[in-house]
């Protein structure tokens, strides 16, 4: 078990080199990234409830969401195009995925009686 950790480690380490990518600086950024995310879309969604500007929060939770792939374009050297591809569909994904939690309408609550 430790030997295939071990193994992981390596062939992470070989792979970052290979495309001048620290994946340790990535896993970082990835995890930090969806706190950043998630912190702001509910203060995105609390804004559009309140009738308030969410340009701010959707901005910095697009932002967040952003950063390790931003990372990646920056820092990565020799990537293969479907790296490229996949980043823009994961954009437009998350983009997508955003809209819909911020312009979801509230169910109403049950109002039935209890008879």
């Amino acid at each position: 078990m430790v030997d295939s950790f071990i193994e992981l480690k390596d062939w992470l380490i070989d792979l970052g080199e290979d495309h001048n990518v620290n994946p340790f600086v990535f896993g970082g950024l990835y995890l930090s990234s969806k706190l950043l995310l998630l912190s702001f879309l509910a203060r995105a969604v609390k804004f559009f409830r309140a009738k308030k500007p969410i340009l701010m929060p959707l901005a910095a939770a697009a932002t967040g969401f952003s950063l390790p792939y931003i990372y990646l374009v920056i820092a990565g050297r020799n990537l293969s195009i479907w790296i490229y591809i996949l980043i823009g569909a994961i954009f437009i994904l998350g983009a997508f995925s955003i809209w819909k939690k911020i312009t979801a309408k509230e169910k109403p609550a049950d109002v039935s009686a209890g008879s």
